[in-house]
């Protein structure tokens, strides 16, 4: 639904600017799946992931075993035993939570693993796009069967700078900066096409495109 959002977006511009572009896409799950260096690191994080579950299952085994050792001995303990014990099994426990958290957590050393074996990955692929995009002519690439959609935007089709204007978030940082910078910022313009221009409606208030005769 985003990725169709966003086409729909840019058709709208395209045809209502006069804009010239060339849209492609690409299937970037098959991509990777043929490359041995995705395979690589896929062995390897699942070498890690095993590895660490095995120790987080150790722990929880081990808080298993002390749970049915008190349960066998409690008749025999004074209660100071009781309390004593209760709260090595409460710790541990906490202790098997809290590694767990740190292994496998959002932000957790799982995660931190696989950015670091997928990097040069991401990089070397990000490279052959930028190179296919450049020899292709191409403004925007998506990616269908991901999400985050665009893989490739042309950066003379982003418009922040006028966006951040009307919301007055420039005002501030134009005043840092030299005149001639700050000129420089405000001369950027849309791509058209050489054979169009665009013309605002003073009762209408509205552009539309004009073709030079």
């Amino acid at each position: 639904m985003k990725k169709i959002l966003i086409l729909l977006v840019l058709s709208f511009f395209s045809i209502s600017t006069g804009w010239t572009q060339k849209f492609g896409y690409t299937d970037m799950e098959f991509i990777t799946s043929k490359m041995p260096e995705y395979q690589l690191a896929q062995a390897e994080m699942k070498k890690f992931s095993e590895k660490w579950a095995k120790e987080i299952d150790d722990k929880f085994a081990e808080i298993a075993r002390m749970q049915r050792a008190y349960m066998a001995e409690e008749v025999l303990l004074t209660d100071d035993l009781k309390r004593k014990r209760q709260t090595e099994i409460k710790e541990k426990e906490l202790e098997a939570r809290e590694y767990n958290s740190k292994i496998f957590g959002m932000e957790g050393l799982l995660f931190q693993k696989k950015k670091e074996l997928m990097k040069p990955v991401l990089e070397k692929v990000q490279r052959a796009v930028s190179k296919v995009c450049s020899q292709r002519r191409l403004d925007f690439l998506f990616d269908k069967s991901s999400d985050v959609g665009l893989l490739f935007t042309n950066p003379k089709h982003d418009y922040s700078d006028y966006i951040m204007d009307e919301l007055g978030l420039n005002e501030k940082q134009n005043k840092d900066i030299p005149v001639t910078e700050a000129a420089s910022k405000k001369s950027k313009v849309a791509d058209v096409t050489p054979e169009t221009t665009l013309k605002e409606n003073p009762k209408t208030k509205k552009s539309t495109t004009i073709k030079p005769k």
